[in-house]
C-alpha cells in the first residue's frame, strides 16, 4: 500500500484533500480559512483570537504560539488575555474599529475562548457586547470549554445556559471535522445577525486527533431568503441606546440568526422510516453516542427503518428552529431527546409542540420517561451504554431482538463485575518530581490552609491540612466571613502566581479592606504550570508582586526560595521585605500567623517542569550535582519521602525489605529529599548518570509479517498509562500512520490534570473510511486490544469496562510502578497479582500477554522511555495493529523525536514478541530473576554480617536463638518456617542497629564505590548530608538535629571510624552513652526476653501471634527522631501482641 505524501505543515497550508489534525488545530486552521473565504470574496480582513487558557482548550495558546508565522502572514493577531472577561471586552473592541476613521481593514473577525468557569465569569461582557453588535465584515466565535465530567475542573460545567441567558446562539460540532465547517459557519452568521455566535468544545472534539477531509464547500454559505432585514439593519453602530439593542435583540436578531440555520440546514434528519414510530434527537457528541449506541444494539440503517426509528441531529441547540423541528415530529409516536447535562432542546421542544392537537403531538422524553425515572442523567456524562438502554426501552414495546437483549445483558454483567472487590489502588494526580508545592504548601503544626485554582489545588489530596477551595480569583476571600464567627485566629490561603495575574489580586484587596488576619501564599513558580507551562500574560515577578500588594496594604511581606541569593540589589522589593531560604519556611510560617491583619508570603521556586522544559532548550542552569542513595545505610522509614514528598524517590526491594533509589530520568534536582533524616543521602557533582549501554544491532531471525486487522468494523485500541511518559505520543503515531494509509481514524487522548502524574488514556478508533466512525470515546466492551503502559492504569475500572471476554487482547507492561502515594506510606502493597488476575478475568486467561516492557527497554536501549514504543512493537508482530511497518515508521519520522531510537524500540518489541527467550539469551540473561527465597542462605548472609558489623562471637548470638527457634517451631508446626524467618529478619534488623562505626563501614566495605561507579560516569566529587550526633545544630522549634553537607574528606574519615567498630558498647564508646544507642542496646535485651518466651510457649494456636510479635522490629526504622518515633509506635502495639500470644483465643487466626 502506497502511503499518502503527507507533512506536519498540511494541516494548515492543504487547501483540500485529508489532513490529520487535533480539534485544537482544527481552531488554528479556521482561522486561516476564514481569511481566505474572505479574500475569496474580495475582503480585506484580518483576525483577532483572545482568552484564558483551561482543559478543554488548555493547549490552545500553545498551538496557536506555533502557527505565529502563518497567522502572521495572514493578519491574525493571536493575544492571550489576562482573564476571560478582559479577553471579551478586547473582542468588542474589534468590532468597533470601522466605526471610526482610520481603520486599516475591512473588518476584523475574532475567537474567545475560555474554560466553563471563564464563560460564567463573562457574562457581564458578553451581554454588553452581544446587545451592541458585531461588524458586517467582522463577527464573533466565543468557545466555551466545558468539562462535563470534571476530568480536570474542581466542578463540572455547561455553559448552555450562560449563553442563553445572555442571547447568544450556540453551535455543537460532533467531531473535528465540523469544528472546521461550524466554526466558519458561525462567524458567517455572526456577520449576518449582529450577535455573537458560541461554539461548544469539550475533550470529545478538542482533544481528539482525526483524518479530516477538508472540501472547497466547507467554506459555502447560503444567506436567508425568508428574513426581512430592519432598517438599519442589525450591527454595531454609535450611538445606541440600550433598549433600543434590546429591542433589536429580541425582535429580529435571534430571529436573523434561525433564518441563518433554517437557510443552512443546521438542524436535519439524517435517518428516516417510512413508517415513523420513534425520534430520537441529539446534538454534538451525544448525536455520535446514539449512532455508537445503536450500532452496539445491532441496529443498523435498514433495521432502524424497519422498526421505525427517526433520528433527527441538531447542530445549534438554541435557539431551536421551530421548522425543522416540527417537520422531524411529524407523524412520531414519540421523541427521545439525548443531551448530556441539563436539557435544552427537550425543554424547547416541548414547549414548540405543546399547541399541537393531542392525537398528533408525540410524548417527549428525555431526562426522565413518563413514570418520573431518571434516565437520561443530568449529572456526569452519557455513555453509548447509558443511551443504548435508554433506547431499548424505548422500543421494547414494538421490538426486540437477541443482538440488543445480548446487549443490555452484557452491560448488565460488566456493570456487576466492575462492582467487585479490585486492588485498592488508584493512579490520581500528584505534584510531578520536585514541585515546588511539594514544599511551599505545607503549614506549620496547628495551622491550615485553603486552596484555589491552579497545580497546588492538589495539596487537598495530600497530607498538607489544606482544606476547601474557591473559584479562580477567589483564594482566601472565604474566609474572610468565616473570621467573625469561629474562635480560630488565622489561616493561610494558597494562590498561585497565574491566578495572582488574572483577577487574584482583587481577592487580596478585599481580605485587607475586611482587617481580616490571614496570611496569603503567593507561589510564585514562573510558569502556568497547570495548562502546560506558559508564560504569564504580562510582566511578573516576586519584586512586581510585593510592590503590588505593598500598595494594597500588606505591610508584612516575606519571601521564601530555594535560591535566595539569586536578587541583586535593584531589584525591586519595597523596604522591609525579608528574604528567607526555603529551609526556614516552617519558621517563617508560625512568625506570620503571629502578625495582625493581612501578611504575605512570596515562595518563588521555578516549576520544576517548566525546569526540565527550560534546561532541554538550554536555557536554564542545569546543575552537575545528582542525589544518591546508599542502599545498605537506608532504613526504608520513608522519612525522604514524607520530606520532600517526591515521586522520583522510589522503591527498591531487597533481601532485607524495601529500600529507596532516585530514578535519575524522574529527578529534577529539586534536593529537598536530602531534608529526610537519614544518612544514606550522597550528592554526586561533575558527573552525569551513567547509562546502560544499548545493545545495538545484532543478528536476529528475520520477522515473519504478522497480517493485517479487518477493518469491516471499526477497530478499537485503548491505551492506558501514567501522566507526562509519552503515552499520548504512542497515540499520535499510530494515529498519523493510519491517516498516511488513508484508513479513518480517530484518537481521543483524556489527559488534562492526569499529565500529573495521574492515569491518562487514548482511544483510537480505525475505520476503513473517516465516516464509519460514530463516537470517538469506545463504548463499553468496545476495546479490540488494550495496550497498558502501566499495569495500574490498565486494571482501573475506566479501562476495564472497555474490555470483554473473547474480544479484547491486552499487551500489559507489568512493571511495578508505584503510586504516588508511596510519599507517604512507605510501606504500601503493589497489588500486582490482583491486576493481572482482574485483567484476565476481563479479556480471557489467553488473551493477555504481560511483558516487562521497562526492564526490557533499559537493558536493550539504554532508556526506559523506549518501553511504549516496545508495547507498540510487540502489539503489531501479533498481529494486532490495522498498519503497516512502513507507516508507523514513517509516522516516527514525521513526529521528529528521536526517530531512529524509537524505530529500534518498535523492532525490539516485535523481537520479543516472536521469541522472547532469544531476546534475553542476546541479554545473557531473563528478564525475570527473581529467586525462590531459601531461608538457610538468607540466615547464612546475615551470619556474615553481623560478623563483619562486629564479630564472630556477637554473630554466633545471632545463631543461637535461630536454632533455639527453628526447633521450637518444629515441634509446635512441623515444616512451618514463617516464625523462623520473621524471627532471622527481626533479630538482625535490632542486632545490626546503623549506628556511627556501621554508617561508616556500610561507605567504606566497597559495595558503595562500586554502586557509584556503576550509577554515575567517572570524575565525580561525593558530598555527605549528615546529621553527627556530636556536631549537628539542634532545630530550635522541633528540637531535631539539623543535617549539614560535608565534602569527599568525610569518606576518609569513615574509613578510620569503621576500624574502631570494637568499642561499640564498651566504656570507652563515645557514642554509646547517647540515649538513641541505649534503647537500641536495650531493644534487643527486650527482644531476645520475647524469644525466650516464644520458644518456651510456641504452640499451633498462638504461632501466628508469634509471627507477628517476632515481626514487630522491623517496623522500628530510620535515625534519630524518625527511628524514636517509629519504635514508640512499635511499642504501642507490643503489648496487644504479647497478650494475643499468651491467650491466642483474643485474636483472630490468619491463614498461613
Amino acid at each position: 500500500m502506497s502511503l499518502i505524501r503527507a507533512t506536519l505543515e498540511d494541516k494548515y497550508k492543504l487547501d483540500q484533500g485529508r489532513v490529520y489534525m487535533t480539534g485544537t488545530q482544527a481552531l488554528v486552521r479556521l482561522t486561516l480559512m476564514q481569511k481566505a473565504r474572505d479574500a475569496q470574496h474580495g475582503l480585506n480582513t484580518a483576525g483577532y483570537v483572545t482568552g484564558y487558557r483551561g482543559s478543554p482548550l488548555g493547549a490552545l495558546d500553545q498551538e496557536f504560539g506555533r502557527a505565529h508565522k502563518l497567522l502572521t502572514e495572514s493578519d491574525i493577531k493571536f493575544q492571550p488575555a489576562v482573564n476571560e472577561d478582559l479577553a471579551a471586552t478586547a473582542l468588542w473592541g474589534t468590532q468597533q474599529v470601522n466605526m471610526f476613521e482610520g481603520a486599516k481593514f475591512d473588518g476584523v473577525f475574532g475567537i474567545w475562548y475560555g474554560k466553563g468557569p471563564g464563560v460564567d465569569r463573562t457574562g457581564d461582557v458578553f451581554r454588553h457586547a452581544n446587545m451592541a453588535g458585531t461588524a458586517p465584515k467582522g463577527g464573533v466565535l466565543a468557545l466555551a470549554g466545558d468539562d462535563p465530567a470534571c476530568k480536570s475542573s474542581t466542578v463540572p460545567s455547561q455553559s448552555e445556559y450562560a449563553f442563553m441567558d445572555v442571547m447568544i446562539p450556540f453551535l455543537h460540532p460532533a467531531n473535528v471535522e465540523e469544528i472546521l465547517r461550524l466554526g466558519l459557519l458561525g462567524i458567517e452568521m455572526s456577520r449576518y445577525a449582529g450577535l455573537w455566535v458560541g461554539m461548544k468544545c469539550i475533550t470529545d472534539n478538542i482533544d481528539t486527533s482525526a483524518s479530516v477531509d477538508i472540501t472547497p464547500d466547507m467554506m459555502d454559505f447560503k444567506l436567508p431568503t425568508d428574513f426581512e432585514m430592519p432598517d438599519g439593519g442589525l450591527h454595531i453602530r454609535w450611538p445606541d441606546a440600550p433598549l433600543d439593542q434590546e429591542k433589536r435583540l429580541h425582535r429580529h436578531k435571534i430571529y436573523a440568526a434561525l433564518a441563518f440555520a433554517r437557510a443552512n440546514n443546521l438542524n436535519h434528519i439524517t435517518l428516516d422510516s417510512p413508517k415513523p414510530r420513534l425520534g430520537i434527537c441529539a446534538t454534538g457528541k451525544s448525536y455520535m453516542d446514539v449512532l455508537q449506541a445503536l450500532d452496539d444494539l445491532g441496529i443498523d440503517e435498514e433495521h432502524a427503518a424497519e422498526i421505525g426509528i427517526r433520528l433527527f441531529k441538531v447542530t445549534m441547540p438554541w435557539p431551536l428552529e421551530r421548522e425543522s423541528a416540527r417537520h422531524f415530529a411529524e407523524g412520531l409516536e414519540e421523541i427521545l431527546v439525548v443531551e448530556e447535562k441539563r436539557g435544552v432542546i427537550e425543554n424547547q421542544l416541548k414547549e414548540q409542540l405543546y399547541n399541537w392537537r393531542e392525537d398528533v403531538r408525540p410524548r417527549v422524553v428525555g431526562k426522565f420517561d413518563e413514570q418520573g425515572n431518571w434516565v437520561l442523567p443530568s449529572a456526569g456524562e452519557l455513555t453509548p451504554a447509558v443511551i443504548a438502554r435508554a433506547i431499548a426501552k424505548r422500543i421494547e414495546k414494538f421490538h426486540t431482538s437477541d443482538r440488543i437483549k445480548d446487549r443490555l445483558a452484557f452491560l448488565d454483567r460488566k456493570e456487576l463485575a466492575l462492582s467487585q472487590d479490585r486492588p485498592d489502588m488508584k493512579r490520581i494526580p500528584y505534584f510531578c518530581a520536585g514541585c515546588p508545592h511539594s514544599t511551599s504548601t505545607k503549614v506549620p503544626e496547628g495551622s491550615r490552609a485553603a486552596a484555589g485554582i491552579g497545580c497546588h489545588y492538589m495539596a487537598i489530596w495530600m497530607d498538607r491540612e489544606t482544606e476547601t477551595f474557591t473559584h479562580m480569583g477567589g483564594e482566601g476571600v472565604n474566609w474572610v466571613r468565616q473570621a467573625p464567627f469561629t474562635d480560630t485566629q488565622h489561616i493561610f490561603a494558597n494562590i498561585g502566581d497565574g491566578t495572582y495575574f488574572h483577577s487574584g489580586l482583587l481577592a487580596i484587596r478585599a481580605a485587607v479592606s475586611s482587617g481580616v488576619t490571614m496570611t496569603y501564599k503567593i507561589l510564585y513558580n514562573d510558569a502556568v504550570a497547570m495548562t502546560g507551562g506558559q508564560r504569564h500574560d504580562g510582566p511578573l515577578n516576586p519584586a512586581i508582586i510585593a510592590q503590588q500588594i505593598r500598595a494594597e496594604g500588606v505591610q508584612r511581606i516575606v519571601v521564601v526560595t530555594d535560591e535566595p541569593d539569586k536578587y541583586p540589589l535593584n531589584f525591586g522589593f519595597p523596604p522591609g521585605v525579608d528574604i528567607h531560604h526555603r529551609e526556614d519556611l516552617d519558621q517563617v510560617q508560625r512568625d506570620l500567623r503571629t502578625v495582625k491583619g493581612v501578611s504575605a508570603m512570596i515562595y518563588d521556586q521555578t516549576c520544576a517542569a517548566e525546569k526540565r522544559r527550560r534546561r532541554k532548550r538550554g536555557t536554564f542552569p542545569d546543575p552537575q550535582k545528582r542525589v544518591f542513595i546508599n542502599e545498605a545505610v537506608c532504613e526504608g522509614c520513608g522519612d525522604c519521602g514524607i520530606a520532600s514528598n517526591c515521586v522520583a524517590v522510589t522503591p527498591k526491594e531487597t533481601e532485607l525489605g524495601r529500600k529507596r533509589q532516585i530514578d535519575q530520568s524522574a529527578c529534577n534536582k529539586d534536593f529537598s529529599c536530602l531534608n529526610g533524616f537519614c544518612p544514606s543521602f550522597v550528592t554526586v557533582e561533575g558527573a552525569g548518570p551513567r547509562k546502560p549501554k544499548a545493545v545495538g544491532d545484532v543478528p536476529f531471525p528475520s520477522l515473519p509479517d504478522p497480517g493485517t486487522v479487518d477493518l469491516s468494523d471499526p477497530y478499537n485500541v485503548v491505551i492506558t498509562g501514567i501522566g507526562g511518559t509519552g503515552v499520548v505520543t504512542i497515540g499520535a503515531i499510530l494515529g498519523m500512520a493510519a491517516h498516511l494509509e488513508g484508513k479513518g481514524i480517530s484518537v481521543l487522548d483524556v489527559a488534562g490534570l492526569a499529565q500529573k502524574n495521574g492515569m491518562v488514556y487514548s482511544h483510537l478508533r480505525f475505520a476503513d473510511t473517516p465516516h464509519a466512525i460514530h463516537a470517538v470515546r469506545i463504548s463499553a466492551g468496545g476495546a479490540d486490544l488494550l495496550l497498558g503502559c502501566d499495569l495500574v492504569s490498565a486494571g482501573d475500572p475506566e479501562t476495564l469496562a472497555k474490555l470483554r471476554a473473547g474480544n479484547s487482547r491486552a499487551i500489559v507492561n507489568d512493571h511495578k510502578t508505584m503510586t504516588a502515594d508511596f510519599t507517604r506510606a512507605p510501606d504500601m502493597a503493589f497489588p500486582e497479582d490482583g491486576f493481572k488476575q482482574t485483567l484476565r478475568d476481563e479479556t480471557g486467561a489467553e488473551d493477555v500477554r504481560f511483558i516487562e516492557a521497562t526492564e526490557l527497554a533499559r537493558r536493550l536501549l539504554g532508556d526506559t522511555i523506549a518501553a511504549n514504543m516496545m508495547l507498540v512493537g510487540f502489539a503489531y508482530q501479533n498481529g494486532l495493529l490495522p498498519v503497516s511497518e512502513e507507516a508507523i515508521h514513517r509516522a516516527i519520522e514525521l513526529n521528529g523525536v528521536a526517530a531512529d531510537f524509537n524505530k529500534s524500540a518498535f523492532m525490539w518489541g516485535r523481537r520479543a514478541a516472536f521469541d522472547l527467550p532469544a531476546v534475553e539469551k542476546i541479554l545473557g540473561r531473563a528478564l525475570d530473576e527473581s529467586k525462590p527465597f531459601e531461608l538457610d542462605g538468607f540466615i547464612q548472609r546475615r551470619v556474615d554480617d553481623l560478623t563483619a558489623y562486629q564479630n564472630a562471637a556477637y554473630a554466633q548470638r545471632y545463631t543461637a536463638w535461630i536454632e533455639k527457634v527453628r526447633a521450637a517451631e518444629q515441634r509446635a508446626k512441623a515444616g512451618k518456617t514463617q516464625l523462623t524467618e520473621a524471627v532471622a529478619r527481626g533479630l538482625f534488623k535490632l542486632m545490626a542497629y546503623k549506628d556511627e562505626y556501621e554508617v561508616a563501614r556500610l561507605y567504606t566495605d566497597g559495595r558503595f564505590a562500586q554502586a557509584i561507579n556503576d550509577a554515575f560516569a567517572d570524575g565525580g566529587k561525593i558530598k555527605f548530608h549528615l546529621a553527627p550526633p556530636l556536631l549537628a545544630e539542634r532545630d530550635p522549634t522541633s528540637g531535631h538535629l539539623k543535617k549539614k553537607e560535608y565534602g569527599p574528606w568525610m569518606l576518609s574519615a569513615f574509613n578510620v571510624l569503621a576500624k574502631f567498630k570494637g568499642l561499640r558498647g564498651t566504656a570507652l564508646d563515645p557514642f554509646g552513652y547517647s540515649a538513641e544507642r541505649k534503647l537500641e542496646r536495650q531493644l534487643i535485651t527486650d527482644y531476645e526476653a520475647h524469644l525466650a518466651e516464644l520458644t518456651d510457649m510456641l504452640s499451633a494456636e498462638n504461632h501466628t501471634a508469634a509471627c507477628a510479635l517476632a515481626a514487630l522490629p522491623m517496623k522500628m526504622r530510620g535515625f534519630g527522631h524518625v527511628k524514636e518515633a517509629n519504635i514508640a509506635k512499635a511499642k504501642a502495639d507490643e503489648p496487644t501482641l504479647v497478650a494475643a500470644f499468651r491467650d491466642p483465643a483474643r485474636a483472630p487466626q490468619a491463614a498461613e
